[in-house]
Formats: C-alpha cells, sequence, structure tokens
C-alpha cells in the first residue's frame, strides 16, 4: 500500500466551492481500480490549503489506473478551476515499528 499526499492551494475565496467540487468528484476518483481510500483535510492556520490523501495498492495502480485515465481528467475538470497553483504531489510508504 502506498499514501499518495496532495498538497492543494486554492484561490482565496474559492474554498466552499472547491470542497463542493472534491464532494461531487469523490465517487470519480474512490472508484478507481486499486483506490483504497479517500480523504481531504483542510488547514486551520492555512484555510486555503487542503491535503488530499489517497490509499492505493501501489504507485502504479494511481498513475496507470487513473492518472492516464478518463477517470483523471473528469477529476480534474471538476477540482482544478479552483487552484492557485498546480498540487505538490508524492507518494509515500509506512515505516514498520
Amino acid at each position: 500500500m502506498v499514501l499518495e499526499v496532495a498538497l492543494i492551494d486554492v484561490l482565496p475565496g474559492h474554498e466552499d466551492a472547491f470542497a463542493a467540487a472534491y464532494a461531487q468528484g469523490h465517487p470519480v476518483l474512490a472508484g478507481a481500480t486499486g483506490c483504497r481510500s479517500v480523504r481531504m483535510t483542510r488547514g486551520i492556520e492555512s484555510p486555503t490549503r487542503f491535503v488530499l490523501l489517497v490509499e492505493w495498492d501501489s504507485v502504479e495502480a494511481h498513475e496507470e489506473n487513473f492518472r492516464a485515465t478518463e477517470r483523471f481528467a473528469q477529476w480534474r475538470a471538476l477540482i482544478g478551476p479552483h487552484f492557485a497553483g498546480p498540487p505538490v504531489v508524492e507518494h509515500f510508504v509506512d515505516v514498520p515499528a
């Protein structure tokens, strides 16, 4: 399992519209093959900053089963107009205790 972490800054005044677009697009993302869970959080100190957390079976599941498909285009068309700039996206794995 890998965790996709996307830091998303939205345009000031677009916070509620972005959250509504996320709610509308959530099934598009969550329905991708290899997607285990999806969660969006919003900054308290920085209310225009959102963090998307997506658990995938693998990096390939993210890139091949979502980013390279029409699902990604649908998702981006919903949330993209609210971006203040390109999101910063990285993948992470758990560290054993």
